[in-house]
C-alpha cells in the first residue's frame, strides 16, 4: 500500500463534485438498464471517466474551483430537498403556508380551526384554516 500512498501524493482525491459525478453515472446506468438503451449506458461512462480524472488530477486549484462552482448550484437544491423532507415528516402535526408579501414559509399547528397567522418577517397578517 506504500506505493499507492506515494502515487496519491499531491492529487486531488474525492470531493463533492466527484461524488456527484459518480452518482450521476450510476443513475444514468440504471435508467439505461431499465429502458434497455445501450447508448445511454455508454453515455454513463463520460461522468465516470471525468470523476476519475478529477480524483487523480494534480491541478488542485482548478479542481477546487470546479467543486466550488458545483456546490454553488448544489446547495440550494439540497436545502430544498431537506426542507421538503422535514415537511413530509411533520405533515401530521403542522400545516405550511407561504406569506403572500415576502414569500416566507410559515409553520402552523394543525387542528386549531380558523386562525390569524402573522408573518414574523414582514408582519403581514392573514386568516387561514388549519
Amino acid at each position: 500500500m506504500e506505493w499507492f500512498k506515494r502515487f496519491m501524493e499531491g492529487r486531488t482525491g474525492v470531493d463533492h463534485f466527484s461524488i456527484g459525478l459518480l452518482f450521476l453515472s450510476i443513475f444514468i446506468t440504471l435508467i439505461g438498464q431499465l429502458l434497455g438503451w445501450k447508448w445511454l449506458i455508454i453515455l454513463a461512462w463520460i461522468p465516470l471517466v471525468y470523476c476519475y480524472y478529477r480524483m487523480l488530477s494534480k491541478n488542485k486549484m482548478k479542481r477546487h474551483q470546479e467543486n466550488i462552482l458545483f456546490l454553488r448550484y448544489w446547495y440550494p437544491i439540497q436545502t430544498k430537498m431537506i426542507n421538503k423532507y422535514r415537511q413530509f415528516k411533520t405533515k401530521r402535526q403542522y400545516r405550511y403556508y407561504k406569506c403572500k408579501e415576502c414569500g416566507q414559509e410559515l409553520r402552523v399547528p394543525k387542528g386549531k380551526g380558523k386562525i390569524e397567522i402573522t408573518c414574523p418577517k414582514c408582519h403581514h397578517s392573514f386568516i387561514k384554516k388549519t
